[in-house]
């Protein structure tokens, strides 16, 4: 396999296949039975708690949701650094439309991962060079589409146990379908699973009041989401024009401040609480709102599906698998509103 790879990165730009099939394959390693984590003598309380949650919801993503049953997620890996790859997202200055990298398997993607963040670093220096907007911001979690057994990892342990339940849902839903190249598609449907998940596990459990809660925190969230996805729109337009390149900076600056400002009096109206400050912490771009829109433009398509199938999962599952088989033109036109 090594050499495979190591041919297959004479002929690339560098050795990002290589690398990141090292670092895939370090991350495997790593690797243990959850069950064995557990009753280690020496595990921390929180660990050990975090992981029979994950116990919990692992069986009810299969039983429960029709999610694959295998053995992802029944294993656990500490890789000793607070993420397990950093993501770079790239967009031209004057464009809302992220830059397409293409790949064996998954296809063409609107990001680049390094398992180093030092690689995705030098990568983002060298396309703001070349004066495209970039984003970099580290994951805590992502799937190989069932071609290994993907473990929990330490990055995860620190969330309360909705947010493992969502992370587990959403990328067990990429094991059960995935399209090559259609980004916009693969995760706004893992994302209507996961939040559909979520509503079914804690109804299960007789949660009401952190149910009540978690919707109250999406309809922030989405709140915040359609701040994002009007700003970007609002620049589509923008950078349509002819007007001259100074005036375009300047007016893209005012969207980015307005937008800024937008966020504010909106996390006011909420008490001044919010758990979305940390974007719009650093540095608001074309990249930025590109990363965003690819999970969430095409979701109210999938939950009109989903409707549709009267919350039939199994039913919702096949509609989606047909269209899955469709050209790209008719899925966006399906459930992502695009013509």
């Amino acid at each position: 396999m090594a050499l495979v790879l190591a041919l297959i990165c004479a002929v690339t730009s560098g050795c990002y296949l290589l690398e990141s099939a090292q670092g895939q394959l370090s991350l495997m390693a790593k690797r243990q039975p959850i069950p064995r984590v557990i009753e280690r003598p020496t595990a921390a309380p929180r660990l050990r708690s975090q992981l029979e949650a994950v116990t919990a919801i692992r069986d009810f993503a299969s039983r429960e949701l029709g999610l694959p049953d295998n053995g992802s997620y029944r294993s656990y890996a500490d890789i000793g650094r607070p993420y397990v790859v950093w993501n770079v997202v790239a967009a031209p200055e004057f464009s809302v439309e992220p830059k397409q990298w293409c790949f064996p398997v998954v296809g063409c993607v609107a990001y680049r991962g390094y398992f180093v963040e030092r690689r995705a670093r030098a990568l983002a220096a060298k396309l703001r060079a070349r004066h495209f907007d970039v984003s970099v911001g580290g994951v805590a979690a992502y799937s190989t589409l069932g071609h290994f057994d993907d473990p929990i990892l330490n990055t995860m342990v620190g969330w309360d146990d909705v947010e493992l339940a969502a992370i587990v849902f959403h990328e067990l839903t990429h094991q059960l379908l995935y399209v090559a190249g259609d980004a916009s598609f693969n995760e706004a449907l893992a994302t209507t699973v996961e939040e559909e998940g979520v509503r079914r596990w804690l109804s299960a459990q007789g949660r009401d009041a952190d149910l009540a809660e978690h919707l109250q925190q999406q309809a922030h969230y989405l709140q915040v989401i359609e701040l994002l996805r009007g700003t970007r729109h609002q620049l589509d337009l923008l950078y349509a024009t002819g007007i001259d390149v100074e005036s375009k900076r300047e007016r893209k600056a005012g969207a980015f401040r307005d937008l800024r400002e937008a966020y504010a009096k909106l996390k006011g109206s909420w008490g001044g609480h919010a758990p979305f400050d940390v974007w719009f912490e650093g540095d608001l771009n074309n990249a930025y709102l590109a990363s965003i829109a690819t999970y969430f433009d095409c979701v109210p398509g999938f939950e009109r599906l989903l409707n549709e199938s009267h919350g039939d999962l199994g039913a919702f599952y096949g509609t989606v698998r047909e269209l899955a088989k469709r050209p790209q033109a008719t899925r966006d036109a399906a459930v992502c509103g695009k013509p």
